[in-house]
């Protein structure tokens, strides 16, 4: 059982450049929304900070269980169709975020959006396993990365005047902006052939894959360098540090800048499950360096811990990149050939767990523990990367790869 391209190879650059123009499309206006919906949830639609909260985490965990099921219809009935379908979706839902007044409508909503970003990433991931050949896929997948961010920048620059001009018709227009993005994306995404599954019978394989959940688990715990830098670190800067607020925007600017350029170098090292492991050990290795340089900008001088926040900034984007591409290959190669939708729909759960989880569990652990905070969480961080190895090995062994049964991994 395998994938069946109805078009030409899309190791070709030309298909490469297809879905990353689709990717900054919608990542645009994702930067914009990121930076102004909070504002936008609790001054425009009236919502209390804990209301938002509470729907944005049910959203997550909804959307977490949907991107599996999207992930298995993108399997059956071919992964471009339902990525097409999943981005008008999440624009229509962004749309609703225009009108919506009460709290349950903002629920649905979000619980709307929420699935169509899982279904859609999973969908995504499925398209590309499908097009690109298995020693191409992580360096694709940083290509595509790269120009997430460099869109994700470009976003955050138009919500930043979103938020100087801080009036209603401001943050419509960013919603607004961001759910065009997406239909955008779906016009752009019906360039590229369609991938169509053999037609087989079976359930949710992915769900009775134990090796493969660690890994998906191991992953999440990593992935909580996401929450660290949006939530984490600013807070962190304002309350614990003598540095100047503006340092925030420039750890963002320093991070996004830095995966744009560094990314896609990063992951050429990455072409197999044993290359991909020790790329996720050396990042866990930087990600707890970064813990406790962020540790040591309290309690100094203003321009010291501007200083030390600067370089723990460099010292974890290079740790994430390090992390993403070993991640990328290992969510791929670790998955049936017939069955990645539903396998990177699961992967993905990482990144909804990460959010749903991350913010109370950090901000309890770094705020409340200070420096201790920073340490277990950088412990937690290596502790995850070096079980990733064996993890792998155990997953690999189990037969849950098909495009790496032959691979090994090792130090």
């Amino acid at each position: 059982m395998g994938w069946a391209n109805r078009g030409p190879s899309v190791a070709s650059m030309g298909t490469t450049k297809v879905l990353a123009v689709a990717q900054v499309a919608n990542s645009v206006g994702d930067g914009a929304f990121y930076v102004c919906s909070a504002l936008y949830f609790t001054r425009v639609v009236g919502l209390s900070p804990t209301l938002v909260g509470v729907a944005l985490t049910v959203a997550w965990a909804v959307g977490a269980v949907a991107g599996v099921g999207f992930g298995h219809v993108a399997d059956r009935v071919g992964p471009r169709r339902v990525a097409v379908g999943l981005a008008v979706g999440t624009a229509a839902a962004l749309g609703s975020f225009l009108v919506v007044r009460s709290f349950w409508a903002f629920l649905v909503a979000a619980c709307v959006y929420a699935c169509g970003q899982c279904g859609l990433a999973a969908a995504r991931q499925a398209l590309l396993a499908g097009l690109v050949g298995p020693r191409q896929r992580t360096r694709v997948r940083a290509v595509l990365q790269s120009a997430v961010n460099g869109g994700l920048a470009v976003g955050a620059g138009l919500g930043g005047v979103a938020l100087h001009v801080d009036t209603p018709a401001a943050y419509l227009a960013v919603f607004a902006v961001d759910a065009v993005g997406f239909v955008v994306a779906a016009v752009v995404l019906r360039a590229v052939p369609e991938v169509a599954a053999v037609a087989r019978t079976g359930r949710l394989g992915v769900l009775r894959d134990r090796p493969y959940a660690v890994v998906a688990l191991l992953n999440s715990v990593l992935l909580l360098y996401m929450p660290m830098l949006s939530l984490v670190v600013p807070l962190w800067v304002v309350e614990r540090t003598s540095a100047p607020k503006w340092v925030v925007g420039l750890l963002f600017v320093l991070n996004t800048g830095a995966v744009v350029l560094g990314q896609v170098r990063l992951a050429r090292g990455v072409t197999d499950l044993r290359t991909a492991a020790r790329s996720v050990r050396r990042g866990g290795v930087l990600l707890l360096a970064s813990c406790v340089v962020f540790s040591l900008a309290a309690g100094v001088p203003d321009w010291v811990a501007v200083v030390a926040l600067v370089v723990a900034a460099g010292v974890q984007v290079v740790g994430e990149m390090l992390h993403g591409a070993g991640s990328w290959e290992i969510g791929f190669g670790l998955a049936p050939a017939d069955k990645q939708g539903q396998y990177q729909g699961f992967y993905g759960t990482g990144t909804a767990v990460a959010r749903t989880v991350g913010p109370l569990l950090l901000t309890t652990l770094v705020l409340g523990g200070g420096v201790v905070g920073w340490l277990v969480l950088g412990v937690l961080f290596l502790a995850a990367a070096l079980a990733m190895t064996p993890a792998v090995a155990w997953s690999r062994r189990a037969g849950a790869s098909t495009a790496g049964k032959t691979i090994g991994v090792g130090a």
